[in-house]
C-alpha cells in the first residue's frame, strides 16, 4: 500500500523510473535532457464493471477516479499535450473476443480543452471487460510522432482479462521500439496479482508503480506524473555497482539504474573537489511480494574505510518503494587540494518468503549531484553537521554541562531541605 509518507519520500529522492538494463559500462556519465517538441501524456483509465465498487473514501472506485481526473485537468501545465482513453467502457456483454476489443479515444491527445475534457470524463460509467494490453497498443499510437517527452497512466483496479494478450509483454514491445514511451501504472485497492501486473509494465518501460486507496492520493501521484512529462527528459544510464569499494564503478553528476539482490552491498565512487558537494540519493524499489519489516542504506565512506555521513529509511510492508539520501560538504581549506574519492555504498535489507523468485535483483535508481558547496555559515552542511563529528561533539557538551547544572541544582535543594 502506498501512502502519503510514500509520495513525499519519492518526491524527496527525485524519483524517476525504477528499471534496470543488461549493459552496465564501468564508468558513465548520465543523459543530456532531450526533445523539444511538446510533451504528450495519455491518461488510461479502466471503466471496467468493478469500478463501482464503493471502496475509496465510501464512495465508487469510478467516483474516486473522475473526481482525481477534473482536479488534474484543472492543474495540468500549459505546455503539456494530453489525452484520455478508456478501456471496458462501453460493452457491457459477455463476449469476450468483443470485450478485449473495448477501448476508445475519450479525448484526443492534444492541446487541453479542460471542459471539453470534464465533460467527457463525466459520461463515464462502469460497464465491461479489462483489455489492458490493447488499450496500451492503442495508447503508444495515440502518442505517435514527435521528439518530446511521452508517458502514458494506467489507472486500474484488476489484473487483464484479455491473455494471452499479456499486457506486460506488449509493455515490453513498446520499449523495444526506442521511441522513449513511458509507462506509469496506479493499482485501486490491489491485490497480489495486479501488483505483479502493473509493476511488470512499469518495470518494462523504465516507469513506476504506485497502488493507492484514497480519492487524494490519487489525484496527488496523476498530478506529479503530469508535471514529470513537462519536464526535460534525461535518460537513466546502466551501471553495475561492485562487491567493494576499490572495485566501484567512477560516476558522475547524472541518473543511474542497477540491480541489487536481496541483502546485497553494491559500491560506487564519486570524485569530489574541494568547495563541492555531494548529494546523493537511491531508490529501491519492491517489483515482487516482500516481508514486511525492511530497510534501505546509503553510505559515504572513504576510500580507507571511514564513514563520513550516512542516510537510512525502513519500511513496514506499506510502500513500494524506499528512498534515503545524503549530502557531504568537502570543505576548501581540506588540507589535500586533491579531488577525494568518495564511495557510496547501497545496502537493502529486504527479504522474500520462500517460492519467490530472488534474480534478478531488485530495481535501484541511484541520483548523484555533485555542486558547489553552499558558502552561508547557517547552512547546516557547511557548519560540519553533516560528517557526524560536529553533531557528536556538540551533544556531548550540552550533556555535560547540563550534567553540571542539575547537580548543582540538585545540591543546592538539599541543602534547603537539610536546613528547614
Amino acid at each position: 500500500m502506498i501512502t502519503r509518507t510514500r509520495l513525499a519520500a519519492g518526491a524527496c529522492a527525485l524519483l524517476a523510473a525504477l528499471a534496470a538494463g543488461m549493459a552496465f559500462p564501468a564508468g558513465a556519465s548520465a543523459g543530456e535532457p532531450t526533445g523539444e517538441d511538446a510533451p504528450k501524456v495519455d491518461l488510461v483509465l479502466d471503466v471496467s464493471g468493478s469500478m463501482r465498487t464503493r471502496d475509496i473514501d465510501g464512495g465508487t472506485r469510478m467516483a474516486a477516479a473522475k473526481q482525481a481526473f477534473n482536479e488534474v485537468l484543472d492543474a495540468t501545465p500549459e505546455e503539456v499535450q494530453l489525452g484520455i482513453r478508456t478501456l471496458g467502457a462501453d460493452y457491457p456483454g459477455d463476449d469476450r473476443k468483443t470485450g478485449c476489443k473495448d477501448t476508445a479515444q475519450l479525448y484526443p491527445v492534444g492541446p487541453l480543452d479542460r471542459t471539453e475534457a470534464k465533460t467527457a470524463v463525466a459520461t463515464l460509467s462502469p460497464t465491461g471487460w479489462t483489455p489492458i494490453g490493447p488499450a496500451l497498443l492503442k495508447a503508444a499510437g495515440d502518442l505517435d510522432g514527435g521528439d518530446g517527452s511521452k508517458r502514458i497512466v494506467l489507472i486500474s483496479d484488476g489484473e487483464d482479462t484479455c491473455a494471452p494478450l499479456d499486457p506486460c509483454e506488449v509493455a515490453r514491445e513498446i520499449a523495444a521500439k526506442g521511441i522513449g514511451l513511458t509507462i506509469d501504472t496506479l493499482g485501486l485497492v490491489p491485490n497480489t496479482k495486479m501488483r505483479q501486473q502493473l509493476s511488470c509494465i512499469a518495470e518494462a518501460t523504465g516507469g513506476t508503480y504506485t497502488s493507492v486507496e484514497h480519492t487524494e492520493e490519487l489525484t496527488d501521484k496523476v498530478n506529479q506524473l503530469v508535471d514529470r512529462a513537462a519536464d526535460p527528459v534525461v535518460t537513466p544510464v546502466a551501471t553495475e555497482g561492485a562487491d567493494a569499494c576499490a572495485k566501484a564503478p567512477a560516476l558522475k553528476s547524472g541518473l543511474y539504474t542497477d540491480r541489487e539482490e536481496f541483502g546485497q552491498q553494491r559500491w560506487y565512487r564519486v570524485d569530489v573537489e574541494p568547495g563541492q558537494e555531494l548529494r546523493a540519493s537511491v531508490s529501491v524499489g519492491a517489483d515482487r511480494a516482500v516481508n514486511p519489516s525492511y530497510g534501505v542504506l546509503l553510505r559515504a565512506v572513504t576510500v580507507h574505510g571511514r564513514e563520513i555521513v550516512r542516510g537510512e529509511a525502513a519500511g513496514n510492508g506499506r510502500t513500494d518503494v524506499l528512498s534515503t539520501g545524503l549530502r557531504y560538504p568537502k570543505a576548501e581549506n581540506d588540507d589535500d587540494a586533491a579531488a577525494e574519492a568518495v564511495c557510496l555504498q547501497v545496502t537493502n535489507s529486504f527479504s522474500v518468503a520462500s517460492g519467490v523468485k530472488t534474480t534478478p535483483g531488485l530495481p535501484l535508481e541511484l541520483t548523484v549531484d555533485v555542486v558547489d558547496g553552499p558558502g552561508d555559515s547557517d547552512d547546516v552542511a557547511a557548519f560540519g553537521l553533516g560528517r557526524g563529528w560536529w553533531l557528536l561533539g556538540l551533544l556531548v557538551l550540552v550533556g555535560f554541562l547540563a550534567g553540571l547544572l542539575w547537580g548543582w541544582l540538585s545540591r543546592w535543594r538539599f541543602a534547603i531541605w537539610r536546613t528547614n
